[in-house]
């Protein structure tokens, strides 16, 4: 009998994404095979996002591809986990999955191999459950960049969010499980690593003995960006998502370690006190403004990236005002904009009306968009007829492309497949809003 498939479909953040690669290396240790052939894989897995409704409407929206799948291979499993399941405590969500087999929340992942052998018996040889799903090896496709998730779960309750409802109160790795797994990635090539947690610089180790006697840093994140630092062979270091009440100075101190990547991603929600106390961020426009003027000071040349929401429940246009200053006055290079979707079992919801049209919202956002790339192109500029490094992560159709150390995309021409995975120089030729163009500069920069 040939080894069973599976084909998981990941929405969302890169937290999902890694928590889709910890089900792949599960299912590999089954006996399992990952297939590109949807429709004839035995087990489709959809690991669901709850951000927006419409992440959710896709996910309603795919049963109906499934149901024809099963016309036609009756014995096919689906299943759907990730932050809908994890957040649909009464099941209303579960009754317009008809096509679904299994339903979990994230967590719960360790049960799969009893789960699959209950319905397939023939597909599976051993019902082992490890303990704790964060301690599943990922399997994950090669690549020199590498996410590690640290931390999972969330205390901060903002009340637009369904986060702590989808994975619970915060949960953090031990820091000896971390520095295992980050070892063994850089064993095996990766160079750029990047943690990932809901509030990822809120983190406290539960076995603080494994940092190093040496470790100059009381503060457990920035411990642990210190560690990660004096680690051979790893060159980038990347975290995301960090809170402004746990920007520390200690943290902010951290950012100065010598293989961090010259890129912060601080999201901000509101520039205006009022809305950022409706939505329980717990920090005022004054505080971030503090937080940011710190971090400059610690590392002048640094890009900020940003997260907001415009249309938030009682937002005035003077409000959204607010938030247009405040970009100005931080200068962001990039700012992930959303127009807010109240979501159901939120104390957003039920705490204040959705009052703010949906017209309204558009223009609002449209207006920060353009204030985004406006600001994105005028920074880009001080690039030009600079030397910068990129990782390849691609060579395709004549160009190399990758990320630089400010996290910009970068392309040069090229058909050099060797370059993937390498860090290299571009002399930059020409700099837009959203890219970096130039040409591989010489072999022997540093």
């Amino acid at each position: 009998m040939p080894n069973p498939t599976f084909f998981i479909t990941t929405y969302g953040c890169q937290m999902n994404k890694n928590d889709s690669e910890r089900i792949a290396g599960l299912l590999s240790s089954l006996g399992f095979q990952s297939t590109e052939e949807e429709s004839g894989a035995d087990l489709i897995l959809v690991n669901t996002c709850s951000v927006r409704q419409s992440a959710e409407d896709r996910v309603y929206g795919s049963q109906e591809k499934y149901l024809e799948y099963k016309k036609k291979k009756p014995n096919m499993i689906v299943a759907v986990t990730g932050c809908m399941a994890g957040r649909d405590k009464a099941g209303a969500f579960r009754k317009q999955l008809p096509a679904t087999d299994l339903y979990f929340p994230t967590p719960d992942m360790i049960h799969l191999p009893k789960w699959i052998a209950e319905l397939r018996p023939e597909l599976v040889n051993s019902e082992a459950l490890e303990s704790d799903y964060l301690k599943l090896h990922p399997l994950r496709a090669p690549s020199v960049q590498a996410y590690v998730t640290i931390q999972t779960g969330c205390n901060k309750f903002c009340t637009y969010c369904v986060v702590p409802y989808a994975r619970g109160l915060e949960r953090n790795r031990p820091v000896k499980d971390i520095l295992e797994e980050c070892r063994e990635l850089i064993a095996h090539g990766v160079v750029e690593i990047t943690l990932l947690g809901q509030t990822v610089n809120s983190f406290r180790a539960s076995d603080p003995e494994h940092f190093s006697k040496h470790n100059p840093f009381h503060d457990h994140f920035a411990a642990l960006l210190w560690e990660l630092n004096q680690l051979d062979g790893l060159v980038r270091l990347h975290w995301t998502a960090a809170h402004p009440l746990s920007m520390t100075d200690e943290v902010i101190a951290a950012l100065a370690l010598s293989k961090q990547m010259n890129y912060l991603h601080l999201p901000v929600q509101s520039g205006n006190t009022e809305v950022l106390r409706r939505m329980n961020r717990k920090y005022t426009r004054e505080h971030y403004l503090e937080v940011i003027r710190k971090i400059k000071e610690a590392r002048p040349e640094i890009a900020l990236g940003t997260d907001i929401i415009v249309g938030f429940s009682g937002e005035t246009r003077k409000q959204f005002a607010d938030t247009l200053s405040l970009y100005r006055e931080v200068d962001f290079d990039i700012s992930y904009n959303a127009q807010y979707s109240p979501r159901s079992g939120t104390m957003g919801i039920k705490l204040f009306k959705d009052d703010v049209g949906k017209a309204e919202k558009r223009e609002r956002w449209d207006e920060l968009q353009a204030l985004m790339e406006e600001t994105a192109l005028r920074k880009n500029q001080v690039y030009k007829d600079q030397t910068i490094s990129v990782l390849v992560d691609r060579v395709e159709h004549g160009l190399a492309s990758g990320n630089s150390n400010e996290m910009k995309f970068v392309r040069f021409p090229s058909q050099d497949q060797s370059l993937v995975g390498k860090i290299v120089p571009m002399q930059i030729t020409q700099a837009k809003a959203w890219v970096l163009e130039g040409c591989q500069f010489s072999p022997s920069f540093v």
